[in-house]
């Protein structure tokens, strides 16, 4: 995985900031394969029901996320335990609970 200790804090403080305690979160995409280079940070946050207002939760994670790790390329996706997304499934799948 090619973030460190404190970025990963960083993440988990800022999901629970934005969802609450019980949303969790996994990094997916090229980051978890240290043997590439560069490549954004892709999340998949989830919480345990669908939010009434995805758009603005995201942006305020993303606003969170900026400030704690710089500038940088960050994807963000959300999930609930029914979303049947094919790249909720993917993530799901490949990857690594922060």
């Amino acid at each position: 995985m090619r973030l460190t200790p404190t970025q990963r804090q960083l993440i988990r403080d800022a999901v629970a900031a934005t969802f609450g305690p019980s949303a969790r979160v996994r990094l997916f995409g090229s980051r978890t394969d240290d043997q590439r280079r560069g490549g954004d940070i892709d999340l998949l946050v989830e919480t345990d029901a669908p939010l009434d207002t995805p758009v603005q939760h995201r942006l305020a994670l993303l606003a969170r996320l900026e400030r704690a790790l710089g500038e940088r390329r960050i994807d963000v996706v959300l999930a609930h335990p029914g979303d049947t997304r094919p790249i909720v499934a993917i993530a799901r799948e490949q990857g690594v609970w922060l």
